[in-house]
């Protein structure tokens, strides 16, 4: 695994947890699967796709479904896109390699699996209601901007969760 990151913290925390860490341009050729993850637009360019490994395959579990450069893929002079079954597409470039893309570049967790579990999509429901219930009871105090969740409602949704798995 290597790992492609901007943010100086996140490259150094996992360097000192051994991973390589680089930039995409030098994975080019040499990685097998690619997976953005940061909500950010463009991580993944048709340049780097033209350079790509033969059959690389490339999907998006970040926010957004903007940071594969899918439209641009779609418009690259001279390629084939072929559809494998849903939700699996094959590219062939002009010079005959290929490149898989998952779920369309859009979320690869939504669109290629059945959903999460119902545990997972529990702890993060309770953490919005709880957000609801504070924004609620504390309207006064709150600033039209956005907000991290308050530490005290997390530990408070794991405190719940904790009791059903004991």
């Amino acid at each position: 695994m290597i790992i492609t990151e901007i943010d100086p913290i996140n490259a150094l925390q996992a360097a000192m947890e051994g991973y390589e860490v680089t930039t995409i341009e030098i994975t080019l050729g040499r990685g097998d699967v690619y997976v953005t993850t940061t909500g950010n637009c463009d991580v993944i360019t048709t340049e780097h796709m033209a350079k790509m490994k033969n059959q690389a395959a490339v999907c998006n579990i970040g926010h957004f479904d903007n940071e594969i450069q899918v439209d641009k893929l779609n418009a690259f002079p001279g390629i084939q896109r072929i559809n494998i079954k849903p939700q699996l597409d094959k590219y062939r470039f002009p010079d005959g390699h290929e490149i898989f893309l998952l779920a369309e570049g859009r979320l690869v967790n939504l669109g290629c699996a059945t959903g999460h579990p119902s545990f997972v999509m529990s702890n993060s429901f309770s953490n919005q209601v709880l957000a609801q219930i504070d924004l609620w009871k504390n309207k006064d105090t709150y600033k039209p901007q956005v907000y991290i969740l308050p530490k005290k409602l997390d530990e408070e949704v794991a405190r719940l969760h904790l009791e059903k798995l004991e």
